[in-house]
């Protein structure tokens, strides 16, 4: 396991994990392993990969927070270009941490990757003039599959970095800012339903 550094159950929540690779670099540039199955494996983390994503998005940007209903997926996620706060809520019935979310900066500076298991809704907001976001699904994409919670769900309680603005019963972008800039979602992401019908406590 000489390539990455694992941190796993990342705030007591089970699954969740912080990938961390290494680095070559000199006054040329650098190299790095994105991805090795063996290192993943040596790591404990037996996942079977079969489709990469990518995706631009601008400042203030927010995608999610998403889940699929019948078809999982465990996504490894990183950011290959600007910064992002990505943030992953348990949704596992049954598990301890129900309704606990957890966040993680990824940039491409520091690299990491989060490792985000099935059962857990998903979600990121852009923090840089724009960003490119890439992420592995051990699943196919499904159409019609996509289920998903209000980003801003009191419930729940992200604390997402640079958001100023006012909760109004609501999962609409109006009158939310990052540094400035107009919050930006979709007008499906802005009619969320809250996690009340999911049982989070």
């Amino acid at each position: 396991m000489g390539q990455i550094i694992v941190e796993k159950d990342l705030d007591g929540i089970v699954g969740l994990c912080l990938i961390t690779p290494a680095v070559h670099g000199d006054d040329r540039g650098y190299f790095m392993e994105t991805y090795s199955q063996r290192d993943m494996e040596e790591a404990g983390l037996n996942y079977t990969f079969v489709q990469d994503n990518q995706s631009m998005s601008t400042k203030g940007v927010l995608r999610g927070l998403h889940f699929q209903i019948n078809y999982p997926q465990t996504k490894l996620v990183r950011v290959i270009k600007g910064e992002v706060f990505d943030v992953a809520v348990d949704l596992r019935k049954g598990s301890k941490t129900f309704g606990k979310w957890h966040g993680e900066l990824l940039s491409e500076e520091n690299k990491k990757q989060f490792l985000v298991p099935k059962g857990f809704a998903h979600g990121y907001l852009v923090l840089s003039d724009m960003a490119e976001f890439c992420y592995k699904c051990d699943d196919f994409y499904h159409p019609n599959d996509e289920g998903g919670i209000a980003w801003n769900d009191p419930e729940i309680g992200v604390k997402w970095p640079k958001l100023k603005g006012k909760y109004k019963g609501t999962a609409s972008a109006e009158g939310y800012t990052v540094d400035g800039a107009p919050l930006k979602l979709s007008e499906k992401d802005q009619n969320r339903d809250s996690t009340k019908g999911l049982n989070v406590r």
